[in-house]
């Protein structure tokens, strides 16, 4: 659907509100209705910019989360070439999730939520979720050529462990209502990363 840059500024107001009521209640615990009242916006109106519904929006709410992530996590993230970038990396993490109303990753708690009733969707997050740990993966390879690691260290194992510590840290923060736990996360999988140093 082609639209005037005041239509695209509507839908993008739209998803952004939709993104942090969905973040607060769920796919499931939030309604059209809510996200109508939430956003000031008619029903028609809302079906104009999604007219797949509620499926349309939750996809287009998972993207915007995905490029909120990422973006947060730039400039660093796209180059994970040195200690120093690593560090500044983790503190970017840090500071976005440490700002954040909501505790948490955005995109893993829409994950978890569609695994079981929307498989589509669940796989489009999944990819999202590679496509992340992709960028830490390519970070520890370059590491690796420029012989600051091991040769024997290998990208797919160290980003995994690092992806993974970053989600988990993530959970915890989110149930603790804390940073600490992503904090002691990220720094114990940068001490792991730094074993692997040349």
């Amino acid at each position: 659907m082609k639209l005037t840059p005041k239509g695209a500024a509507t839908r993008s107001r739209i998803v952004a509100t939709a993104a942090d009521l969905v973040l607060a209640r769920g796919i499931g615990g939030t309604s059209l209705d809510d996200i109508r009242a939430g956003t000031a916006t008619s029903k028609s109106q809302l079906f104009h910019y999604f007219p797949g519904g509620k499926a349309e929006l939750v996809g287009a709410i998972a993207s915007f989360q995905g490029e909120r992530v990422l973006d947060a996590q730039r400039p660093f993230l796209d180059a994970l070439d040195s200690w120093d970038a690593w560090e500044s990396w983790r503190s970017a993490v840090v500071d976005h999730y440490g700002s954040q109303q909501h505790w948490g990753c955005p995109i893993s708690a829409l994950a978890r939520e569609a695994l079981g009733n929307d498989p589509e969707r669940a796989g489009e997050l999944a990819a999202f979720m590679d496509r992340w740990r992709g960028y830490l993966q390519t970070g520890v390879a370059r590491m690796r050529f420029a012989g600051i690691l091991r040769p024997d260290a290998d990208p797919e194992k160290l980003s995994l462990s690092i992806f993974a510590a970053l989600q988990g840290g993530l959970l915890l923060t989110q149930t603790m209502h804390a940073i600490e736990p992503l904090e002691a996360a990220l720094d114990g999988a940068l001490t792991a990363l730094r074993a692997a140093a040349a």
